[in-house]
């Protein structure tokens, strides 16, 4: 038998080390293994589906609104674990697969910049 429990979002992404640009590892780590265990992971697992029309499949159509709203909820719960300082500089993107992806390009080199300096 299945449970299914209602967790506050706002209380799941309060879980989260906020990013402040020099700990991009763990807090890459911390999004997705939350949002993987909400099960909102799919946007950042795959590409946006092809726009749906008329003559899609049903499964073509449920795909692309539960890819949908994994995206925008993912999107929503990565900007709500960043800094308000690092937030400001980073590019709005349609895509929560983007969105990661900018925000590793800019500051992995930070954070690996600072390990360094740690094991010295």
């Amino acid at each position: 038998m299945a449970y299914i429990f209602a967790i506050p979002f706002n209380s799941l992404s309060s879980s989260v080390t906020v990013f402040n640009g020099l700990n991009f590892s763990e807090w890459r780590e911390q999004v997705q293994f939350h949002l993987g265990v909400m099960d909102l992971d799919l946007a950042l697992l795959n590409d946006k589906p092809a726009a749906i029309t008329n003559s899609s499949s049903a499964d073509k159509k449920s795909f692309y609104k539960v890819w949908e709203r994994s995206n925008r909820l993912s999107l929503m719960f990565m900007r709500m674990t960043i800094s308000n300082n690092i937030k400001s500089t980073i590019s709005q993107t349609e895509s929560a697969r983007e969105y990661l992806k900018f925000v590793e390009e800019r500051f992995r080199s930070a954070d690996k910049s600072l390990a360094g300096t740690q094991m010295a």
